[in-house]
């Protein structure tokens, strides 16, 4: 078995963001295609949710990944809604801290799960949406929508 990303708070908050002038449903979609891409190259076995404005504009489920996926898809998203922020960096930010996001008792853990695997999706600064994956450990999770994230701006720039 390959060995597992790390991921340390000052990696993550080097990542492209993908913050553009407009994002349409249709931008949703070749999105949720690239990563479905992404997956298939990669082997993984994971569920693809691309959101924006609080509606699932795309859903792909591969491999074994099944009904099971979507609580960790919406949970994962929420708390990009919440903080702004890529799920595994607000992890990592809360276990660099000392403080486990599962020790905080102002959040519904069931509703929210800080674990790798969502991104946002911004307009001008503002998240409008998130690309959420799930179905791997969660940094292979995050790296596939890191990798998606990569790969849609390169395309967009040239």
């Amino acid at each position: 078995m390959d060995e597992l990303p790390t991921f340390a708070v000052a990696e993550l908050e080097a990542e492209p963001l993908l913050d553009l002038p407009a994002f349409t449903r249709d931008d949703a979609v070749d999105l949720g295609l690239l990563a479905v891409a992404v997956v298939r190259e990669r082997g993984a076995n994971l569920a693809v949710r691309v959101e924006l404005g609080g509606e699932t504009v795309f859903l792909a489920k591969t491999g074994t990944t099944d009904a099971g996926n979507e609580p960790w898809l919406e949970g994962k998203a929420r708390v990009v809604h919440r903080f702004g922020e890529p799920s595994l960096l607000v992890r990592r930010r809360h276990e660099a801290a000392g403080t486990p996001f599962a020790e905080r008792d102002d959040v519904d853990h069931d509703l929210f799960k800080a674990h790798g695997g969502s991104v946002p999706l911004r307009v001008a600064g503002a998240v409008v949406g998130t690309l959420t994956t799930s179905g791997e450990p969660d940094v292979v999770d995050h790296a596939v929508a890191a990798e998606t994230i990569r790969r849609f701006l390169t395309a967009r720039a040239s």
